[in-house]
């Protein structure tokens, strides 16, 4: 980045104090910015797939070439770097890896992460690897998907494929990003790939994540070196109740155990909870969970990644109740299989373009949940952000102060829940970079960078001046 991308707009971060080992980051997803969809080598992924299918996403846009990250990383890699953001939280493309999801690597898919990594390592910036952000190989999915056992095993070699060429690195590692995106929404609702609606495989898909990442974390420890960290990154809910009625409590516990105890149950306690087999007890049995699963599950974390944009208001609603204002997606199909009734509420009335009610609260509400579910474990905010309605001045500049705004308040938030011995170590603002929205298209822009998909120009926001001067002020002298 040249000097001019830093300029007298960036407002001045107020009084955030935060501790001085404190890792401040930021994050992207290897199918929202790399493009280069048939370069290399690189075979479709689910996402190929869906975007290229009419009427799936917005506009009819695509991923193919995104932000170009593929051909313009060291741009962005210097981007970071003069921000002064110490940690890269980024995902690698399983189909620019291993195409068909099984078999040997292709060496320029390593190559490019290899280059990636190196390049990081150069500018003193931290690579933190996500290995799985939605982007399924087809062929794997042709196979059956995630509702399928075997795609957990085809996820631990994949695994021990990228170990052995970044462990030597590489010393932060994430298993999968948000399991329940994955599975409620890519077979549940249909909003996202691949697009499927069916009650059985959204359960089934979501135990066979919570397994990958169960094989997946033994198959990195036994390639990575000794001191090598391994996490899950989840999305939880801050679940409350519209009102204190016995109806609306059960639709609460409802919601936490398909949102939430649906992952943390086998993750951090070695099973799941006997009210989610309950509550979706004519969906299944769940005789898919074989003897030995969820002792693979429960593998000790090194860490735990907290996403998190807004909180879940839920209330008892009539049979067939709407889930439309649940924040994921417009769809005749619901992700909440097994709850059809519980209808969704807004938190606030100030919202984000997503739509999404912007509520800090729901942050501490989580971090404090997970320092009294699973004491000691460090925590780290690896999503959180807002898409506003950007545009690029007269003069140049972009200036989002609603976006300033919204990290401040959950900074905020973040610093009141280690004020209260929550053990958060971290913090990824989502994202550096506009990019490819899933099902939203090119029309939702997250990023603390702006960028012209006409000319792929970057230009920082004022959110990301906002974020670099903040960090300036809590860096060790």
């Amino acid at each position: 980045m040249t000097e001019s991308h830093l300029t007298s707009l960036s407002p001045t971060a107020p009084d955030l104090e935060f501790p001085s080992d404190f890792l401040w980051g930021t994050a992207t997803a290897s199918y929202q910015i790399e493009g280069a969809a048939r370069e290399g080598g690189r075979t479709p992924s689910i996402w190929d797939t869906f975007s290229h299918t009419p009427g799936k996403v917005q506009a009819g846009d695509t991923g193919d070439v995104a932000c170009d990250h593929y051909h313009r990383w060291a741009e962005d890699l210097d981007l970071i770097k003069e921000l002064g953001i110490g940690a890269y939280r980024f995902s690698t493309s399983w189909s620019r890896v291993q195409p068909t999801g099984r078999g040997p690597a292709l060496q320029s898919g390593l190559d490019f992460y290899r280059r990636l990594t190196d390049g990081l390592l150069e500018r003193g910036i931290t690579p933190v690897v996500t290995l799985y952000h939605w982007d399924l190989p087809q062929e794997l999915e042709d196979a059956g998907g995630w509702p399928e056992r075997e795609t957990a095993e085809r996820f631990a070699e994949y695994a021990a494929i990228m170990a052995e060429a970044l462990g030597d690195r590489v010393s932060m590692w994430t298993t999968l990003n948000e399991p329940w995106c994955s599975s409620f929404l890519g077979y549940g609702s249909g909003v996202h790939a691949p697009g499927r609606t069916e009650p059985l495989a959204v359960l089934r898909a979501a135990h066979h994540l919570n397994l990958a990442h169960g094989l997946g974390t033994q198959a990195l420890r036994a390639a990575l070196p000794a001191g090598a960290k391994v996490s899950i990154t989840l999305n939880p809910a801050a679940v409350r109740p519209l009102t204190a009625s016995a109806e609306d409590a059960d639709a609460a516990r409802r919601i936490d155990a398909l949102q939430n105890r649906i992952f943390t149950g086998p993750l951090l306690h070695g099973g799941y909870p006997e009210d989610l087999k309950a509550d979706t007890a004519a969906i299944t049995d769940w005789s898919f969970v074989l003897p030995g699963d969820e002792e693979i599950i429960n593998q000790p974390l090194d860490s735990l990644g907290i996403n998190y944009y807004n909180p879940a208001i839920v209330s008892h609603a009539p049979a067939g109740g709407s889930a439309k204002d649940d924040g994921h997606g417009d769809s005749t199909h619901s992700p909440w299989v097994g709850s059809g009734h519980v209808a969704f509420h807004q938190a606030t009335e100030e919202r984000t373009e997503m739509n999404w009610s912007i509520d800090p609260t729901g942050l501490t509400e989580l971090l404090m949940r997970f320092h009294r579910e699973a004491p000691g474990l460090p925590l780290y905010i690896t999503e959180n952000g807002a898409a506003f309605a950007d545009t690029v001045d007269e003069d140049g500049q972009v200036r989002d102060p609603r976006r300033v705004s919204y990290l401040h308040g959950h900074l905020g938030a973040v610093r009141d829940a280690i004020g209260q011995g929550a053990p958060v170590r971290g913090y990824f603002v989502w994202s550096l970079l506009d990019n490819f929205e899933w099902a939203y298209g090119y029309s939702k822009r997250f990023g603390v960078v702006h960028v012209d998909f006409e000319t792929l120009r970057r230009t920082p926001k004022s959110s990301a001046l906002w974020y670099a001067d903040l960090i300036r002020r809590n860096r060790p002298m």
